[in-house]
């Protein structure tokens, strides 16, 4: 039994809506794969912030219909099609997928759109070596920290050479004094 005219609308509605919360969209040729393995994939992805969505291509091509982001999907839609919608984690989305993929041999990535771009299977390979969002975040507060760092030391460093400098000042007038009244009295002798 087919779907209705409303399931079909509803299942084009949830696709937008799944798109337009996605930065990311793999498209691979699930052909091949049970139940279970496929269950197996949403569970992996979903622990990445992923969904995996199995529909029609004529359903997802209406979907990205006029939408400039999404467009350059419809080069990969073709056969048996599920589409992995990347919302956060990219890296780790596509090294789950990886993973699933080399346990199971039996999807292929047909490609991927990302900003309004098509991407291939190297350009996907090349996000898996972007660090984390967290490890960026990490690697500026580090930064921030040792800069602040260095200008903490930097700053309490002036006032304390200041004041080595000016207790200087009345000792080595001491000692000018002093050597200028030995000289004298040397001269005297």
């Amino acid at each position: 039994m087919g779907r209705t005219l409303e399931g079909k609308k509803e299942i084009v509605a949830e696709l937008q809506n799944l798109l337009s919360e996605a930065q990311l969209a793999l498209v691979i040729d699930y052909k091949g794969l049970s139940v279970a393995e496929i269950t197996d994939l949403r569970n992996r992805l979903r622990e990445k912030g992923a969904v995996c969505k199995v529909t029609k291509n004529t359903l997802m091509r209406i979907a990205v219909d006029g939408n400039k982001t999404w467009q350059p999907m419809q080069q990969f839609l073709k056969e048996s099609s599920a589409f992995l919608l990347v919302q956060d984690d990219l890296g780790g989305a596509i090294k789950a997928y990886q993973g699933f993929q080399k346990d199971t041999k039996k999807t292929i990535l047909r490609g991927g759109v990302m900003e309004g771009r098509a991407l291939s299977e190297d350009d996907i390979k090349a996000i898996t070596d972007l660090p984390s969002k967290e490890e960026l975040i990490a690697r500026i507060a580090g930064a921030i920290q040792a800069n602040t760092t260095k200008l903490a030391v930097g700053v309490k460093a002036v006032p304390t050479k200041l004041a080595v400098g000016i207790k200087e000042v009345p000792a080595s007038l001491t000692r000018a004094i002093k050597a200028v009244a030995d000289k004298d009295q040397a001269d005297a002798a």
